[in-house]
This record gives C-alpha cells, structure tokens and sequence, in this order.
C-alpha cells in the first residue's frame, strides 16, 4: 500500500486521540489562520479557507475559536505570528517526506524536525531534494466501502464532478481539484454516501519499500511528526507491508 493512502489513514485514527488532548484544534487553528493571512478572512473567496473552516466544523470546533483564528490570520486579532514551512526529508530506506508545518517559532520547529529524524534514522534534505517525487496538489475524498454499493459511489461521484474514483481494501477514493473539493464533498455527503474524510494531499509518483526495523522507523518518524504541534501535513512515498503496520507501534 502506497504511503498517502496508507499513512492518512492512519492519521485519520490518530486523529481521534488529538482531538482528546486538544492538539488537533491547534493545528486546526493554525490552518485558518495560515489560510486567512495568505488570501483573506472571507470563505468564499478563499478556497483554502474554506477547506480549513470545513475541517473545522467537522471536528467540533467551536465557533468562537474558529472566529478568532480567522481573526488572527487578517491581524483583527493580536497573536503571535503563524508561518508556513515545507521541509523535505529521507527516511530510513530512502522514503521521500515533505513535512509541513505552521509554527510561531522557525528555530524550534526545524530543530525538532531534524531531532526526530535523526533519531529514527532520517535526515533533512535539501529544497527540491523530494518534492519532485509527489504530484502536485489534489483533493482526496475518502468514503467507506461498508454498505456503499462500487456502482453507485462512481456514479455519484462522476455526477458530483470527480476527477477519479479508486477502489481500496477498506474505502473508496475519490479524487477531485483541489477547487472543486468542497463542492464535490458536499455533493456526495448529499446523495447519503458516508465521507469520513476530505483533504488535499501530494501523491507519489514512486514509492520505496521498507520492512522489518527501516519500517518500524519508518513509523515512528512519522507518529512523532503528527504528534508534533507545528506539524500540518506529513506525506511520504513508503510501501509497507500491512501485517508490518501495527507491528511495534
């Protein structure tokens, strides 16, 4: 299984015990407020800041807190200041990263970043080193293939406006321009399909099969990144044995 679809899954499990602890609104938070400061505190002009408010919503956030993060973004509201970074790494086996991160503090963050890697066997690398192993930027809606029937997921989803419909073990894929992926999410949480998630992700156009310890640290690597507060979004190329995934985690 290819490390963008294998890993957000797993992120979509860990994503319940962040919204427990409270760090998965932080990272939230951060998102809008990146969004909002880079193309303005309305939207519905702002398709970053709508997909932002979107996840938002859909985690429970309350209101007021997604308020003050627009708020923040546009400078109606003092905070410390939230920058975007993309950082570019090697896991063990040679698994291409991009880590991005939105943080208050640059010099913690890449400290941090470079502390995580090396110790499980990575390393930074530099601009341009990986990211021409992902495709660009595209939408990723996720919906459960218990109880939705192939016929009628690719149907709706042609319907809805879908670029691609992928069939998994566990779910479907349907795959959309970032542009459209709101509206192509909504359209087929209205035709009843269950969406459990939609994001835009990077997918790799090759990916790097570890096994045994590269792909235990593999794992760790990437647990300590999403657990991280100013880590966003973590995509990588592994390939992964499935009855290795849990293993050691």
């Amino acid at each position: 299984m290819s490390g963008h679809s294998k890993w957000h899954n797993i992120r979509l499990r860990k994503g319940k015990q962040d919204a427990e602890r409270g760090a998965r609104f932080t990272k939230l938070a951060r998102e809008i407020i990146v969004a909002a400061k880079s193309g303005g505190g309305n939207p519905d002009s702002n398709l970053r800041l709508r997909l932002a408010v979107q996840k938002a919503r859909e985690a429970s956030m309350p209101q007021d807190k997604i308020k003050n993060a627009i708020q923040r973004g546009t400078g109606e509201v003092e905070g410390a200041a939230i920058d975007e970074l993309l950082y570019e790494a090697y896991g063990p086996g040679g698994v291409a990263m991009m880590i991005l991160c939105a943080t208050d503090n640059r010099n913690r963050t890449i400290a941090d970043v470079r502390s995580i890697l090396n110790k499980n066997g990575g390393r930074l690398a530099e601009n341009g080193a990986v990211s021409y192993q992902f495709g660009p930027p595209i939408g990723l809606i996720t919906i459960e293939r218990n109880g939705s029937d192939e016929d009628t997921v690719l149907a709706a989803a042609l319907d809805a406006g879908a670029e691609d419909v992928k069939t998994t073990e566990d779910n479907y894929e349907v795959f959309a321009s970032p542009g459209e992926l709101s509206d192509v999410t909504e359209r087929l949480r209205a035709a009843g399909l269950p969406v459990t998630s939609s994001d835009v992700t990077r997918i790799p156009s090759s990916t790097a099969r570890v096994e045994g310890k590269e792909a235990q640290q593999v794992l760790r690597i990437l647990d300590a990144l999403e657990d991280h507060d100013d880590i966003q979004q973590v995509y990588a190329n592994f390939d992964i044995p499935d009855e290795e995934l849990d293993t050691g985690r």
